[in-house]
């Protein structure tokens, strides 16, 4: 493959879009004004097109700039990660997933949707938690492999990400054996009468919980709200107050948690999504977390 340009001069115009400017670009970069201008201007010859335009005191991305950086830093990006993984060939053969999940996803939920991975020989799990919309972008410059997640990736042309379901699980409430009697006598009205836990509105179930509550009729008293799922069943199990949560952990959440099922929501469900940047996964790990009728 032949070039017309080095990585360097991709490198250097990258620094200037990242400070705002040649002055302080350069500095950054221990180089003159002018070595730097230059290599940027071959940079530009080479491709054809203006990447940069002056703005104010500084310059600005033109178009064609906009989408350079974007896989420039896509490069560096998967730059950073060629020690480690020549490394990691030389040393141990590895089957290498990293996953994002986010913050919206019950823990206990990610661990089961992991769950036909876990025995793979040799396998090197690396697990980042964020914000969804943070994970996406991770995901775009290809630092994670696939992203766990309660709700599929929103339509965004800029995006080329992939949703593909998981499956779904119904949702029950638990409780604490102090508030368990209470709450599961006339099940569900009775739920107006116990405190209750829920997920903030980061999770994808908490508007669909707030409408099923709604169209039961019931006010209740919320005594609590959390962002992390294991807090929240944390605190449930404390007492604190009734919550809900996908049965398909049922079984871990009634032995770690020492709480009880004390009905179901009928209706509502959990749904479950990995997001990736294939229409058609090609990660031997990741497909292994696909329904087998996926």
């Amino acid at each position: 493959m032949s070039l017309s340009f080095s990585y360097r001069h991709l490198y250097y115009f990258w620094a200037v879009a990242k400070e705002g400017g040649l002055t302080r670009a350069a500095t950054r970069l221990g180089l003159s004004v002018q070595t730097v201008s230059t290599q940027v201007r071959e940079l530009e010859q080479a491709l054809g097109a203006a990447l940069l335009k002056p703005a104010g005191r500084g310059v600005a991305l033109t178009e064609a700039g906009s989408t350079a950086l974007d896989l420039a830093e896509q490069i560096f990006s998967l730059g950073e990660t060629l020690p480690e993984r020549v490394r990691e060939a030389v040393d141990v053969p590895t089957l290498r997933l990293a996953v994002g999940i986010s913050d919206g996803l019950p823990k206990l939920v990610a661990q089961r949707l992991l769950a036909p991975i876990l025995d793979t020989p040799q396998l090197r799990l690396l697990c980042h938690e964020d914000e969804f919309d943070d994970l996406l972008g991770d995901l775009a410059l290809h630092r994670l492999d696939v992203v766990l997640a309660d709700r599929p990736a929103p339509s965004n042309p800029n995006l080329r990400v992939y949703s593909h379901s998981l499956g779904s699980s119904p949702i029950a409430w638990y409780a604490h054996p102090r508030w368990a009697a209470d709450a599961a006598r006339d099940f569900p009205a009775s739920l107006a009468d116990v405190p209750l836990l829920l997920p903030t509105s980061h999770a994808a179930l908490r508007p669909r919980l707030d409408q099923w509550l709604a169209d039961l009729g019931l006010r209740p008293r919320v005594a609590g709200e959390f962002e992390d799922s294991a807090l929240l069943a944390t605190f449930g199990s404390e007492g604190l107050g009734v919550f809900p949560a996908a049965t398909a952990v049922d079984d871990a959440l009634t032995s770690r948690y020492g709480v009880v099922n004390v009905g179901r929501a009928e209706g509502l469900a959990e749904q479950f999504y990995a997001v990736g940047t294939d229409k058609k996964i090609s990660h031997p790990l990741v497909r292994r977390l696909l329904p087998q009728t996926a």
